[in-house]
């Protein structure tokens, strides 16, 4: 199966489904001597893993990584990392009757297409169980971008159609939602629980913000940054739609409106979102991603089976209300591998100074 693996000189594979035996991901390119141990990935793992938030699905995963190569005496030797997070509370009986039947809103039509086979348990490798692999191979990209100084947050700008009015970052870690704006975090809440409650789920916009990133970073034509920080996020199967610095807005404003004026200090203002033709310009990164409402719901819905027979379905199991706020980490990660990469290759025309 073709296209698991990203990335150029900072390549990372993940592998696994939600109901085998675990998941996991092997991370090459890495640079040697960068301190490493498991506990510098568990963190990562901490935020996405399910169980912990109210509107997040019941299944108790421990997520506990663990390191089979790649490093030595707490620090990466160079040589691939191989990473595995065994899956332990996989309901799979849950499942049966999904068997031969397509839920909407799901990969199980187009993955029987493709393939002609299919892993209907919890939907195998199409299952946002694979993103903790993502967050794991993420927390490894971080720690080569944070030598450069670089960090990457993400956020809660949207949910349900409520909007974050203030986003300072430092409200971010004060509620469960990781929004910046206390009173619309609160709404957001109300509106996860009425919605559960309904047996349906809700969509979302992340905001993910880069400092520190220095300029120059990207190539000119086919592999701009801008493009691939979009690829990487909308290989996140929640996420259809990603827009940088002024994004769709541009596309109402004039030249004059658009176009940042630069000054003896910097950019004026950042309409651009720290990219230009492709290249990071030394600004801050500003990145949203929409997030669709999870397609596992409870309310009755029409389908068919592999035969074309018609199905009504109510979708049971266990499930998230919506994908934020678990997603913020899986952004982070995508972003930190893309950054990484680019950053690798960067140094490999313009040495680091010092």
């Amino acid at each position: 199966m073709a296209g698991n693996t990203m990335g150029t000189l900072f390549r990372v594979t993940t592998w696994g489904e939600s109901h085998g035996p675990a998941i996991g991901a092997v991370v090459d390119g890495c640079p040697p001597g960068i301190d490493l141990e498991e506990k510098d990935i568990q963190k990562e793992l901490e935020r996405r893993k399910p169980g912990k938030a109210s509107s997040a699905s019941p299944r108790k995963e421990a997520d506990r990584v663990e390191l089979l190569s790649g490093t030595f005496e707490g620090k990466t030797t160079g040589t691939p990392i191989s990473l595995i997070i065994r899956n332990v509370d996989a309901e799979s009986a849950s499942y049966d009757d999904l068997r031969d039947v397509f839920r909407p809103g799901h990969g199980d039509f187009t993955y029987q297409m493709k393939y002609g086979i299919r892993d209907h348990r919890g939907g195998g490798r199409a299952s946002g169980r694979e993103t903790a692999a993502r967050v794991a191979a993420g927390a490894i990209a971080k720690k080569v971008i944070a030598r450069e100084g670089i960090t990457v947050t993400a956020f809660t700008l949207e949910l349900g159609g409520i909007t974050a009015r203030t986003t300072s970052l430092d409200n971010i870690r004060k509620n469960s939602l990781c929004c910046p704006d206390p009173k619309a975090a609160a709404r957001m809440e109300k509106k996860l629980e009425e919605s559960r409650k309904k047996g349906d789920t809700l969509g979302g916009i992340v905001e993910i913000r880069v400092k520190g990133c220095p300029p120059g970073l990207g190539e000119p034509v086919f592999e701009k940054m801008d493009a691939d920080l979009a690829r990487a996020l909308m290989g996140i199967g929640t996420v259809k739609g990603v827009e940088i610095g002024a994004g769709f807005s541009s596309a109402r404003m004039t030249g004059s409106e658009c176009n940042d004026p630069l000054t003896t200090l910097g950019f004026a203002t950042n309409n651009a979102g720290g990219i230009l033709a492709g290249i990071t310009t030394g600004g801050e990164i500003v990145i949203r991603a929409a997030c669709k409402p999870i397609p596992s719901i409870g309310k009755p819905q029409e389908t068919t089976d592999i035969l074309g027979k018609p199905v009504k379905l109510s979708i049971r199991g266990r499930h998230d209300v919506s994908v934020i706020p678990r997603i913020l980490p899986v952004c982070e990660a995508m972003v930190s591998i893309v950054l990484a990469d680019h950053l690798l290759r960067q140094r490999a025309i313009t040495p680091a100074k010092g």
